[in-house]
């Protein structure tokens, strides 16, 4: 039936908006070394722009470092000018073979303007889900208006787009408490 092809839909999106969200989420660093920090940055190896885990090995020192460490001694400039040129604020020491990023402690302002950047992804992702909702409910009221299903078939589509729009606006609100939670402790 069409109305559960419109219902799977909006699921599936709403899935993706989810998953939009989180990795926005791991973009924005908590003070806590994790490899998935340079997940987004990208080296140019042989031609290819490559991810740093692609190249090297990527480990965590202790709390509040990254290592580095190239499978190609050709690859430890690369690596660190690609880290210099990221928006990441973060600048690599290298020692021979490995380059070992020291993640500067983050300030009480800057965890606030932190926080502020998660709300407003947060929200991003709840505008996200609504539209999705509203696209879902105007094709079933489409499917309406032209007479292929009933008015309480509608009517009950609704309330299930309802249900799935409230349950992944949760979703979204324990990923922010999360996010913010881990943002604000030392």
């Amino acid at each position: 039936m069409m109305i559960n092809d419109i219902q799977q839909s909006a699921a599936t999106r709403m899935g993706k908006s989810i998953e939009a969200l989180k990795q926005e989420f791991s973009k924005i660093r908590t003070g806590r070394a994790h490899p998935s920090l340079l997940d987004q940055v990208v080296v140019s190896y042989y031609g290819t722009d490559s991810a740093i885990s692609a190249v090297a090995n990527v480990a965590v020192e202790d709390a509040r470092t990254l290592s580095i460490t190239p499978w190609e001694k050709s690859m430890v400039t690369a690596i660190e000018k690609a880290i210099l040129k990221s928006d990441l604020g973060l600048n690599p020491n290298t020692n021979g073979m490995t380059i070992r990023i020291p993640l500067p402690a983050l300030t009480e302002e800057r965890r606030k303007s932190l926080v502020k950047v998660v709300k407003h992804e947060a929200e991003n992702g709840r505008v996200a889900i609504r539209n999705i909702r509203r696209d879902a409910n105007s094709d079933v009221q489409k499917l309406l208006k032209d007479k292929k299903v009933s008015e309480d078939d509608a009517r009950d589509a609704e309330d299930k787009i309802q249900k799935l729009t409230d349950q992944y606006i949760k979703d979204v609100e324990k990923l922010l408490e999360a996010k913010e939670a881990d943002l604000l402790t030392m």
